[in-house]
């Protein structure tokens, strides 16, 4: 097998559609953490698991196309990190806003305190 040898094992590039359904998959499964008050993906229990299976499913099926080509053929990996990127960004997301609206409050209690 040589430098530019196409192996013909590996699978399509994800799709356009792939991502879509990754992404909407990946919102169900949030909105489903969100209504049982769930912040941290994976501590839900049974309570989010066809929504939290459907995700991992259809996240790790649209990334596989391109981990091929960036991880050397280790599609699971990267399908692995695109899932804890999304899981990891959800807190992140909840913390900022946590954050600004501190701030917010800190700036009208400065705002009062100065008239």
């Amino acid at each position: 097998m040589g430098w530019f040898s196409k192996s013909t094992s590996e699978s399509p590039a994800a799709t356009r559609q792939d991502r879509q359904k990754c992404w909407e998959s990946r919102d169900q499964y949030f909105q489903c953490l969100d209504t049982a008050g769930i912040l941290t993906a994976g501590e839900e229990g049974t309570a989010c698991s066809r929504s939290k299976s459907q995700y991992e499913k259809n996240c790790a099926k649209s990334w596989v196309g391109i981990s091929k080509t960036m991880l050397l053929h280790r599609a699971d990996l990267f399908a692995d990190h695109q899932i804890d990127y999304f899981n990891k960004r959800r807190v992140l997301a909840e913390q900022q806003k946590d954050m600004l609206a501190q701030s917010q409050v800190q700036a009208q209690a400065a705002k009062h305190k100065a008239i």
